[in-house]
């Protein structure tokens, strides 16, 4: 709906389009990236509590910065270059997507309690709503959706 005063157009209710907040980072794969990749993404989840009044329960929360870790983990131990970690949010969702420069995609491994490591992914596929890899013309995006509200 639209109203007018005085000549000017005013919108109101649902008809002005909201974005997404989006944030993205910059890793060169130096010792502490990932350690700050979590900083990053804490204090996005922080303004998503703040400017989209987002209810993040305790469990989306360290859901999250499990996910973040796990993917920038990945990329940092699998790409021969630098990374990029983009967060996407609203009040219900947030998505991570990492991109990195190799193109060899992530193997899902079967379930396995007595294989140590490579346990990443499935991690992420565990906690996240969708997950997604994709070869991008600078190597590979992993990108995985969570839900943040309670319930």
């Amino acid at each position: 709906m639209i109203s007018h005063l005085d000549g000017a157009v005013i919108p109101t209710g649902f008809d002005v389009p909201v974005e997404p907040l989006r944030r993205s980072a910059h890793f060169t794969g130096e010792p502490g990236c990932i350690a700050e990749a979590r900083r990053f993404a804490a204090h996005f989840l922080q303004q998503l509590r703040t400017e989209w009044c987002a209810t993040v329960d305790e469990r989306a929360d360290g859901a999250v910065l499990l996910v973040v870790s796990e993917l920038v983990t990945n990329a940092d131990r699998h790409s021969d270059g630098p990374y990029i970690l983009e967060l996407e949010g609203t009040d219900t969702s947030l998505t991570v997507a990492v991109y990195d420069s190799s193109a060899s995609l992530p193997r899902v491994f079967p379930r396995n309690p007595e294989r140590v490591g490579r346990h990443g992914l499935e991690i992420v596929r565990a906690l996240a709503r969708d997950v997604r890899v994709e070869r991008v013309p600078v190597g590979k995006r992993v990108r995985a959706v969570l839900d943040l509200g309670a319930g």
